[in-house]
């Protein structure tokens, strides 16, 4: 019985060995079908959404703002851009929760 960390390892190698499953299968000395069902168990344990940190600037804003959302702790959101009513109240929606 391989451990996780032998399973991740041949199925990151076969990611990148360029080889068909039969050939690196072979190689391994492994069965096909045991190669899918790794590569399909660590496709799940890999998160679906990888987040980036992103720094931002705050400054003056140099558009004319369209509208202005002013949150309970005093933080303002402004943008230019104009929205629907309905989009708008999703905003808040999202904002207050």
């Amino acid at each position: 019985m391989r451990s996780k960390e032998e399973i991740r390892g041949i199925v990151e190698g076969f990611a990148k060995s360029g080889m068909t499953r039969r050939e690196y299968c072979a190689k391994n000395g492994i069965g096909i079908s045991t190669l899918d069902y790794w590569r399909r168990a660590h496709r799940k344990l890999k998160p679906k959404l990888k987040l980036k940190l992103v720094e931002v600037a705050v400054g003056q804003a140099q558009l004319p703002v369209a509208f202005a959302l002013v949150l309970a702790n005093g933080r303002r959101i402004e943008s230019s851009w104009s929205f629907s009513a309905a989009d708008l109240e999703k905003l808040i929606r999202v904002a207050e929760s």
